[in-house]
């Protein structure tokens, strides 16, 4: 009769995760009684991955009741699916057990996997301008381990320390950081920090954003400006206007005092935004100019975006009446 034969051509499999893995194997000839089933690895590591007793849901034959081939697929490719793959033909012994009568030389099966879209993340309090502040872009779940990452502030390239790559969840996948920082500006209020991510799965980079707006704190200044300026008339109604300008965010609190006790303020304004995405505010306070005002003290005490108070003061002046 025709010698035994077991051919498993395939060296190497190359899918992305999600599609289907196809392992060939055909045999010829005289077949001594046993299975043939499919393993995982060889030696003590080994993993039946299809057999008459053993097999996975996702594995099946590619031919049904087939006794020559006994080629399989694998559907829904994973990373943790890599490693080599091979083809046992067994031969059952005097004793009833199974022994390897021949195996092909193994399949290597590598999952490529397209990594998770990058998250740009930020620190956990917002700073003033002139600090540096890191920034950090993860992404994972990729194989091969070769990535590539980016950032940009509005556009322009910035430079960055070269991105952490690390074991992933599973044994055949990685998880990436990369950090950058970045000294904020005033005008950040109105940039955007974006992190982009090149993989050989990918036709085009990924991309991850974050406003810098949600990073940035600017804190207002005051200026309190009474109209008409000291000394006024006894009697004469003065305005007190508090000018608070070029803050963010517009969380923000203005109350006034008289002398240290609080006042009641009838409108409470709103703060307004500028043309360069900082706020401003103008709160006023009438008060009228009586004898026993004269040398009172009124505060404009401002809180921004649950800061510490900061406060501008002015005197109320009054004129000495022209002597007959």
């Amino acid at each position: 009769g025709q010698r035994f034969e077991l051919q498993q051509p395939q060296d190497k499999v190359l899918v992305t995760a999600g599609e289907t893995i196809t392992l060939t194997c055909i045999v010829s000839g005289i077949l001594p009684i046993g299975p043939v089933r499919w393993l995982k690895g060889w030696g003590d590591g080994n993993e039946t991955v299809y057999g008459l007793k053993v097999s996975i849901p996702r594995v099946t034959r590619t031919v049904d009741e087939s006794d020559t081939d006994f080629s399989i697929r694998i559907r829904d490719a994973r990373p943790e699916d890599a490693g080599t793959y091979y083809c046992v033909k067994l031969r059952r012994s005097v004793s009833g057990d199974d022994e390897v009568f021949a195996h092909g030389t193994g399949t290597e099966v590598s999952v490529h996997a397209k990594p998770t879209p990058p998250v740009v993340s930020g620190p956990r309090h917002r700073t003033g301008p002139g600090q540096s502040v890191p920034f950090n872009c993860t992404s994972g779940g990729f194989f091969p381990k070769d990535i590539s990452v980016k950032w940009l502030k509005d556009g322009s390239p910035i430079s960055a320390q070269q991105p952490q790559v690390t074991p992933g969840q599973t044994k055949s996948s990685y998880d990436m950081s990369s950090t950058v920082t970045v000294t904020l500006q005033e005008d950040d209020v109105r940039s955007q920090l974006v992190c982009e991510v090149q993989h050989p799965t990918l036709p085009a980079p990924l991309r991850g954003t974050y406003q810098l707006s949600d990073a940035l704190r600017v804190s207002p200044s005051i200026q309190v400006v009474p109209e008409p300026p000291s000394p006024v008339e006894v009697n004469r109604t003065v305005n007190f206007t508090c000018h608070v300008k070029g803050f963010y965010p517009g969380a923000v609190a203005v109350t006034w005092l008289e002398n240290g006790t609080e006042m009641k303020v009838e409108n409470i304004p709103r703060p307004v935004e500028t043309p360069r995405g900082l706020f401003e505010l103008r709160s006023l306070v009438e008060v009228k100019a009586t004898e026993e005002k004269n040398g009172s003290v009124f505060t404009c005490r401002v809180v921004h975006d649950g800061q510490d108070p900061v406060s501008e003061v002015v005197a109320l002046r009054i004129a000495a009446p022209a002597r007959e």
